[in-house]
């Protein structure tokens, strides 16, 4: 009998899937893109790990995102910091606590909206 639950994937849209796969891949930690672009890129998990893909649309972004990911990391300002030196921009601060805060609202390089959590925050 076939599985009754839904497999999830989390869709990308972007322009350029080429420019945008090395951010994603690092900020995920996924292993490798794969795949022509036109119009989807795979990006490849660690197992286990929720399947991504970038999906090239010809519009640019436009309003916020209606869905969007949440990373949560022991290391928030490290990742937060490391992503911002792959093309990632702060919007706005961070959420809580000035000292120990516990998230970060960012935009990846095309304007996607996602967030870096503190784990266990």
């Amino acid at each position: 009998m076939a599985d009754p639950r839904p497999r999830l994937e989390v869709g990308i849209d972007c322009r350029d899937p080429f420019s945008l796969a090395p951010f994603w891949l690092d900020a995920l930690g996924y292993l490798e893109a794969r795949g022509d672009g036109l119009p989807y890129l795979d990006l490849v998990p660690p197992p286990g790990a929720v399947a991504v893909f970038l999906q090239r649309v010809p519009e640019p972004k436009q309003v916020k995102n209606r869905l969007h990911l949440d990373l949560f990391v022991g290391d928030p300002e490290e990742l937060v910091d490391r992503l911002c030196h792959l093309g990632a921009r702060r919007l706005g601060t961070p959420f809580g606590d000035p000292e120990r805060w516990d998230w970060q609202l960012l935009a990846d390089p095309e304007g996607n909206e996602f967030c870096v959590c503190r784990e266990g925050g």
